[in-house]
């Protein structure tokens, strides 16, 4: 079974400091427990994935480039996700305006390295089998 992600979901990187929130925007008809069910498409940096806090990668250039300039002692940056595509669904049978629901086991990628995961869904009631 798999648990809907609606707009208020956290999602975490392993690189940042602090959780995500996520805000939906690629549709506005479809509703569980009254917010908007997230899609695939939701994954804009700083539009539909806010900010991790701090990044610790060293694939993110400002990260690098601080800690070369530390000399080598790693100087975390604050975080600007660089989502690398959709979200990875798990189901595609739950649809919102013909895209696919997100759901709490979808992952994406960040061009810097992590593997972002949704650690709360947003809701508890809606789910699809």
């Amino acid at each position: 079974m798999h648990v809907i992600v609606v707009t208020g979901a956290k999602i975490l990187c392993p690189f940042g400091t602090a959780p995500a929130n996520l805000t939906v925007t690629s549709q506005t008809t479809v509703l569980a427990e009254g917010k908007p069910v997230a899609t695939i498409q939701d994954c804009a940096p700083n539009v539909n994935i806010s900010s991790f806090g701090m990044c610790s990668s060293l694939a993110n250039p400002q990260v690098a480039s601080a800690t070369a300039a530390a000399l080598g002692v790693l100087t975390p940056q604050p975080c600007v996700p660089a989502v690398a595509g959709t979200w990875i669904p798990t189901q595609t049978i739950c649809l919102a305006e013909g895209k696919p629901c997100l759901t709490g086991d979808a992952v994406s990628v960040c061009s810097y390295g992590g593997t972002l995961n949704i650690i709360d869904s947003g809701q508890k009631t809606v789910v699809v089998s």
